[in-house]
């Protein structure tokens, strides 16, 4: 089916049938939809998350295989310092084998700090990195890390993402190295949006609780890809919104297609005490991608996804970097 086709056979949930039954939805607005793409092409691509090390990493490439879920980013969230060189190395070789991006995340953050400040009703400074020695911290596992070949670093600090864009525009780390911003800090208005691009974010996650118009107020904004859980962690609410996910396409494109996992504990920061546990729902998640893929297929709205391989943001706005 080609892309041209795709669009014209696409059809919301249910359409047909409650349309004979009376019960037909308003037309969808052409002005809320993103006028932006991927560079190359393409309105979607997907991200398998959470994925510890390279025993879980085997697994989410076997299943994916077997399953025919085509997968652009791989990221991982215990971060760079709880994997050793070797570690990373395999996981380097075995991402850049099969063309996927692999992501590692940053660094000291709050929530597991000797600070008491997260660990109160308001949750205080959250994943932020605290003091200069956690920023330290943050800059020596993206050194490590890109110097074993890993090419996309996960940020939860604004400024460990400022920093790190200043580093990357000095060629202390690749010019080509891209920087993520976790989901746990997501912002939820335009105006944070933009600021997060300027900082030098080239994927932003948002929070799943985004409501579509949410999503269009941003793209009138920035085009930065965007990053959104479809199934979200209980930690993030646990929201499941496979059958919102064209329409989310439609709002938010370019967009990252994370497929996360509820009703499943926490495994940060992972060791082998969760080994079982870490690999099993490594599995599911590459499930649950299926499951969204299919429905997209249905509704005929799959003919959008950006060529696998590609990871280029495109052309973003940044704030100027002073001498």
């Amino acid at each position: 089916m080609t892309d041209a086709s795709a669009k014209a056979a696409a059809r919301r949930p249910g359409e047909q049938a409650l349309t004979a039954l009376g019960l037909a939805a308003p037309a969808l607005d052409p002005a809320d939809a993103s006028p932006h793409s991927f560079p190359g092409g393409g309105r979607w691509r997907t991200e398998i998350p959470s994925c510890e090390g390279p025993e879980a990493l085997g697994v989410v490439l076997k299943e994916s295989s077997r399953l025919d879920v085509p997968i652009h980013r791989i990221s991982q969230g215990s971060g760079v310092w709880m994997l050793t060189d070797a570690e990373i190395t395999e996981m380097v070789e075995a991402t850049a084998e099969r063309d996927i991006e692999l992501c590692l995340f940053t660094g000291p953050r709050g929530t597991w700090d000797i600070g008491g400040s997260t660990r109160t009703d308001s949750g205080g400074a959250g994943l932020r990195a605290r003091g200069h020695d956690a920023v330290a911290g943050c800059v020596e596992d993206a050194v490590r890390a890109t110097e074993l070949g890993v090419k996309c670093l996960l940020v939860a600090d604004e400024g460990v993402l400022w920093t790190l864009h200043r580093a990357r525009s000095a060629g202390i780390i690749p010019t080509d190295t891209t920087l993520k911003l976790s989901a746990l800090v997501g912002p939820v208005n335009p105006a944070s949006y933009a600021v997060y691009e300027r900082l030098g974010a080239d994927s932003i996650n948002v929070p799943s609780d985004l409501t579509p118009d949410h999503l269009t107020e941003i793209r009138r904004v920035s085009a930065a890809p965007m990053d959104m859980y479809i199934e979200a962690p209980d930690d993030l609410g646990g929201y499941v919104r496979m059958y919102e996910v064209a329409e989310l396409v439609r709002r938010g494109a370019p967009l990252y297609l994370k497929f996360g996992l509820s009703k499943a504990p926490g495994i940060y920061p992972y060791g082998h005490h969760l080994r079982e546990l870490t690999l099993t729902t490594a599995k599911e998640r590459v499930r649950r991608g299926r499951l969204a893929l299919d429905l997209l297929a249905r509704h005929g709205a799959d003919g959008d996804m950006a060529p696998l391989g590609t990871r280029d943001p495109g052309s973003l706005n940044r704030f100027e970097i002073s001498s």
